[in-house]
């Protein structure tokens, strides 16, 4: 650039790409208005003047870092930024950085046609005045997924995949020679082959899978899990390796382990349940106190790090639970057979050990590589049958095979279990929706789980294994760092959430602590959960408090478990079904044998993935539910029911049947008496002219009106009156 031009009178617009162009090709660099003036041969006040505001703009775009009064740098960090792209229904498209920064918003015209979960570059665009911060994909790395599940819809010229949702922009086509078979209004797999560009918006696949004909159980189980990206199939390389394990426990393993076939043991499970992956044993010591041992399937022994069913296990990273199958995380042979805790067989476990008194106060504890032979198989309902006749006539101890020590392991549990409650763990018994199913798979009872003395023997038993298991390799003396762990870790409750939920319980005349100690805090919600016990409002409390919660995960660092109450807490007692859990037992075995600590940052890794897999593998279980909700209530069209609301939406009401749970929408739309506004603090809906309101919590009488099976929707009216 010449003096002479550089005298010129320069436009805002070229010293922007002017300015741009210089930070750019000095990125890592501070520049004094000095330095910028002379780079740019900037000489008039004017253009100087001009300069400095273009910058000032520039920093608040957040194109430029202001150094100080001064200087200026090019903001790398939020200049080009990578992360996961968020697909809206309704255009309101978002980013969210890596670095966990707050969501941005996308506009479709700006999204380079983005799928949901899709892996981007984002640029972020000059903020525009009194407009929000928007950011422009300005890359596609990686796609989320290449395959799409929905209905074909096939015409004389052409095929598409219609899918449900908001993942896709626009319908796949599919060539009529790609279609593998499948027929006008089948279920099926498709593998995306082109994807949306500027010169064509359209997306193609072929059919990798036909599923089946809508509606048919299984198709629409495997239609769940090909949504969400989870396997429906066992590769059968992995079930061939499963095949060739030997099961054999060798005379010499046996002396490598501590021996506990001699010892009362027994398993308690669903009475539908298949891999049993913990047991407990329980007998009197020489000295008077109680050992118990806390068994778990020895995974580890079986599947070795690296091998096919390893890493097969570890994609996978958990079992999945639908309404009417299990999706293992390990071959059939392996969780139900070689490592599964059956009774009468000898079989191979990683235990805790504990040796406590008549008042559960832990004296001792070890870990140990042990053998078993578990006596009994239980399910809860037998083991509350057996506690309660035993409460109810207590000389039944001596009579009824176990009691006595089936008695003492639920005395001790219950001892725990106050312990626990007293030291600040937040007690939430949400109750769980089952269906009773038959073979067909077509529901024909639905009811809630409760928790009861049975399945809180077991939960507390593996709570304190989980909890002791962590405090081995977690803490340690003050200075020494401690070895690498998977730690099963759950933050504090947002404090914007807890004041709004205090705010909105005072309504109900209920006090609540926001502020102190991390026990007051959880001791205030569990006086609240138990001062609204069996009140209308009950229901509603419960909801608005689990929602100030945070989601429990995976991760190296621990930072505690606020809900349990434990500054260590792991995950070791279920690796059948949870890869942390085989994780963990591999790092406990190689510290025993004297080994370093493993690597933070692959562990962490694993970690995240575990975490992202175990939320996919929940929406999949709840879909599921919501699938057999709108079947079991397809055949009662038109039928009244009492139910309650259960969720407020500015769309609708979600409204939970009493006598069966299960639970639909009534549309805004069939709200016509009046224009009613979402208040969103106040979980309720208020009719502008007459007033009704429509709060969370309400007992309403519903009419069922639509089971839309393909959407899993069920849509419901209010019932008048006489109804």
């Amino acid at each position: 650039m010449n003096k002479k031009k550089g005298g010129k009178r320069v436009t805002k617009k070229q010293l922007v790409e002017r300015l741009q162009t210089f930070f750019q090709e000095n990125p890592n660099e501070t520049f004094s208005f000095k330095q910028i003036f002379r780079a740019l041969r900037l000489v008039t006040h004017p253009a100087k003047m001009l300069a400095i505001d273009t910058m000032e703009e520039m920093a608040w775009d957040d194109y430029l870092s202001k150094v100080s009064e001064n200087s200026y740098r090019l903001n790398l960090k939020t200049q080009v930024q990578e992360g996961t792209f968020v697909r809206k229904a309704n255009g309101k498209n978002s980013f969210l950085p890596d670095d966990g920064g707050t969501p941005v918003f996308v506009s479709e015209r700006n999204s380079m046609y983005a799928l949901n979960g899709d892996r981007v570059k984002v640029a972020y665009m000059a903020r525009r005045e009194k407009h929000i911060k928007e950011a422009m994909v300005v890359e596609i790395l990686s796609h989320k997924r290449d395959q799409a599940v929905g209905r074909l819809r096939v015409e004389k010229d052409y095929a598409f995949l219609v899918t449900e949702g908001n993942i896709f922009v626009h319908d796949i086509f599919v060539p009529k020679k790609k279609l593998k078979g499948g027929k006008d209004g089948d279920k099926a797999v498709v593998k995306i082959t082109q994807w949306p560009s500027k010169e064509s918006k359209n997306m193609v696949g072929e059919v990798i899978d036909v599923l089946g004909k809508e509606g048919d159980n299984n198709v629409e189980m495997h239609a769940i899990l090909a949504q969400y990206g989870l396997p429906y199939k066992y590769p059968k390389a992995v079930e061939d390796a499963a095949e060739k394990i030997d099961p054999t426990i060798t005379p010499d393993e046996i002396k490598r382990r501590e021996d506990f076939r001699d010892v009362f043991t027994c398993t308690i499970d669903p009475k539908d349940a298949k891999d049993f992956d913990d047991a407990l044993s329980i007998r009197k010591t020489k000295n008077g106190l109680w050992e118990v041992g806390v068994h778990i399937a020895d995974v580890s022994h079986y599947v070795t790090e690296g091998s096919i069913i390893d890493k097969e296990a570890m994609k996978r990273a958990t079992s999945i639970y639908l309404v009417d199958r299990t999706i293992p995380m390990l071959p059939e042979r392996l969780c139900n057979f070689i490592c599964s805790l059956r009774p009468d067989e000898e079989k191979l476990a990683y235990s805790a050990i504990f040796e406590m008194d008549d008042n559960a106060n832990i004296k001792k504890f070890h870990i140990a590589h042990t053998v078993i032979k578990s006596n009994r198989r239980y399910a809860y309902e037998e083991v509350l049958d057996i506690l309660q006749q035993c409460e109810a006539k207590p000389s039944l101890r001596k009579t009824i095979e176990n009691a006595e020590m089936l008695c003492t392991l639920a005395r001790l549990s219950q001892i725990l279990r106050e312990r626990r409650f007293k030291g600040g763990a937040v007690r939430f018994d949400r109750e769980e929706l089952h269906f009773d199913i038959d073979e067909k798979g077509k529901p024909i009872r639905a009811y809630f789980k409760k928790s009861n003395q049975a399945t809180q023997l077991i939960e507390e038993f593996m709570l304190i294994a989980n909890k002791w298991v962590a405090e081995s390799v977690g803490k340690v003396k003050k200075g020494v760092k401690a070895k690498t762990l998977p730690y099963r870790i759950h933050d504090q409750p947002d404090p914007t959430k807890l004041e709004a939920l205090r705010e909105f319980v005072v309504k109900f005349g209920y006090k609540m602590k926001t502020a102190g100690t991390k026990g007051a805090i959880s001791r205030s919600l569990n006086t609240l959960m138990d001062e609204c016990q069996g009140k209308r409002e009950q229901n509603l409390i419960e909801i608005v408090a689990l929602r100030s919660m945070m989601k429990a995960k995976y991760s190296t660092h621990n930072i505690g478990h606020y809900g349990l109450a434990f500054e260590y807490y792991t995950h070791f007692t279920s690796p059948i079904r949870r890869y942390p859990d085989t994780m963990v037992h591999r790092l406990l075995t190689r510290y025993q044998d004297g080994g370093r600590s493993a690597s933070q940052d692959k562990y962490e890794e694993l970690c995240e993935h575990c975490s992202d897999m175990e939320q996919v593998a929940q929406q999949a279980e709840r879909d599921s539910i919501k699938y057999k909700m709108v079947e079991f209530m397809a055949d009662k069209l038109g039928q009244c029911f009492d139910a309650h609301i259960s969720g407020i939406q500015s769309y609708g009401i979600y409204c939970e049947i009493d006598e069966n749970h299960c639970e639909g929408m009534v549309p805004m739309r069939d709200l016509d008496d009046d224009y009613y506004d979402f208040d969103e603090k106040n979980y309720c809906l208020v009719g502008r002219r007459h007033h009704h309101k429509y709060q969370l919590g309400d007992a309403v009488r519903i009419k069922v009106a639509r089971a839309n099976i393909e959407k899993r929707q069920l849509d419901f009216t209010l019932a008048d009156d006489d109804e």
